[in-house]
């Protein structure tokens, strides 16, 4: 009789629990199993996602590598479209923008290459402006060229952006200002940067000295 009593006076407090908290331990459990069924379809979606842009990315591939500018920009549009959180879509926005560069369409380069700008991580951004300041020297757009370098780039690309500065700033024919970025270019790539000797000959055509420990790392 006792085990019975007790028994009782505990269903009663379970229940005196239940009544008092059931609701809110109902939504936490609910949420809870919401949330983990919404990450898992997360991941899902984003795998999905992955594989359907890489498996369009590598037709634009073949569609750039046969000069099928028409196509390549069609599917680059296409994975910009539906997929634009993942990386393919930066990418084939950079493949494309190639492709129209080597098909004189400066006007469809520019704008894939904006898409980057607008839409891609820090490390796609900066490849697309140094790009694009590359289109704008080659239309002869030296201040618009310089202004867009002129942006914060991650420390990686230094010697890049100083190097095509001083691209910019010879054709405008600023000399002096063109030697000192090609130094700075030099001081911030790698010694074993194969790219230093083509930036060395371009200091030294215009006058300039490559500095010391720059010939002693060659």
């Amino acid at each position: 009789m006792a085990y019975d009593l007790e028994e009782q006076e505990q269903l009663a407090e379970l229940k005196a629990f239940w009544n008092k908290f059931g609701n809110l331990i109902s939504w936490v459990l609910i949420i809870g199993l919401a949330s983990y069924a919404g990450w898992n379809f997360w991941n899902y979606h984003q795998r999905t996602q992955a594989a359907e842009a890489s498996a369009i990315y590598d037709e634009l591939q073949k569609s750039a590598a046969a000069n099928d500018n028409a196509r390549a920009q069609k599917l680059a549009a296409d994975i910009e479209a539906k997929y634009t959180s993942t990386a393919y879509a930066q990418m084939a926005a950079l493949v494309a923008a190639k492709g129209a560069f080597d098909a004189s369409d400066m006007k469809t380069a520019k704008a894939q290459l904006q898409w980057v700008v607008d839409h891609g991580s820090d490390e796609y951004k900066a490849i697309a402006r140094l790009r694009m300041a590359g289109v704008l020297l080659d239309e002869k757009a030296y201040d618009e060229g310089l202004k867009l370098l002129g942006a914060e780039f991650l420390p990686q690309f230094a010697a890049a952006v100083a190097d095509r500065k001083g691209d910019i700033l010879v054709a405008q024919n600023k000399l002096a200002e063109a030697r000192t970025a090609y130094i700075a270019a030099l001081a911030a790539m790698d010694k074993k940067n194969p790219g230093r000797k083509l930036v060395e000959i371009k200091l030294e055509s215009i006058g300039g000295t490559v500095p010391a420990d720059a010939k002693a790392a060659a």
